[in-house]
Formats: structure tokens, C-alpha cells, sequence
């Protein structure tokens, strides 16, 4: 199944970027990171998160980690948003801790290395496969029927069996 048509719940996009819920919502609510297969309608509505949405997650806690600042990863997020997230996997993000720089090529690494102050960089698509490893394991939801999709986890036989009586 397309990747576009499987989204997932809080707990799953959590779990796969390896954040709090709270961290979710907070950044939901703020509009760092919105879920862009549905959001939010009140109280008691899920919110469901494409696979470039957990992409995203965990960049934004790799970034935190490292120490970059929630207006500089507001930034960076802003530039992907508007850029599409085309290309995602096939491009790294840098920062030397004070700005986040995109790179699509070798040549764009080596030239900011060359300014001589600590760089620290994300390889896109190591955390892009990082992700689709954690989701493999986990519940989707089929965006069009709602249908809970059982990831490949061989201890979760108890979900395999009750999405088999339904």
C-alpha cells in the first residue's frame, strides 16, 4: 500500500519519532508540525500523521537535541513546508547550531564545512529509513476506510487476531 494512503495516530507517530506526546501536541497546537492527513476537530478527534509528517518529527527531536532552538527548527520546517518535502530522503540538513542549512549535494557539505566553525549535520534519508523501520513495526490506519493496518511486530498477535474478527 502507498505511503500516502496510511496514516497514523499520535501514539504511532510518537513512538516512531521517538517523542512525548505532550511534544506532539505542543508542536501540533503551534504549528510546527501539523498533521497534514487530519487534523484535530475538537475534543475526542484524532489527529492522523502522514509518513513525511513522522519524517519531520524526528528531524525536529534530532535538531532539539543537538541543541538548535525551537525558532531556528520553526524556520527549517517552515523552508521544507514551502519547498513541498520534496526529495526529502535525498537531502541532509546542517547547522552549525545558530542556523539550519539545506544541502542536496557533496559539493554544498564541503562548501560549508569549509567556513571552519562546528557543524553538526542529518542525513534525511537515514532518518527517512529509521522511520519506516519504527512504523513497520506499528498501527496504521488506512487513510480512506479507516481500516487499522497491523504492522509486522510477531508479538502483537492479540492485534492481528482482532483485526481478523472484525
Amino acid at each position: 500500500m502507498a505511503s500516502e494512503e496510511i496514516g497514523y495516530r499520535g501514539p504511532t507517530a510518537c513512538a516512531a519519532a521517538g517523542i512525548t506526546y505532550r511534544q506532539l501536541d505542543y508542536w501540533a497546537r503551534t504549528g510546527l508540525v501539523e498533521p497534514s492527513v487530519r487534523p484535530a476537530h475538537g475534543s475526542g478527534t484524532q489527529r492522523l500523521y502522514s509518513f513525511r509528517d513522522v519524517v519531520v518529527l524526528k528531524i525536529v527531536k534530532r535538531f532539539l537535541d543537538t541543541g538548535v532552538s525551537l525558532q531556528n527548527i520553526r524556520t527549517a520546517v517552515q523552508h521544507l513546508r514551502e519547498r513541498g518535502f520534496r526529495d526529502l530522503e535525498r537531502m541532509t540538513l546542517m547547522s552549525d547550531g545558530a542556523t539550519v542549512y539545506e544541502c542536496t549535494s557533496p559539493d554544498e557539505v564541503h562548501a560549508l564545512l569549509q567556513g571552519g566553525q562546528g557543524i553538526f549535520g542529518i542525513a534525511v534519508g537515514v532518518v527517512w529509513r529509521d522511520v519506516e523501520s519504527a512504523l513497520s513495526q506499528l498501527h496504521g490506519e488506512r487513510v480512506d476506510t479507516g481500516e487499522t493496518l497491523v504492522g509486522h511486530n510477531p508479538a502483537d498477535e492479540l492485534a492481528r487476531r482482532r483485526n481478523r474478527a472484525v
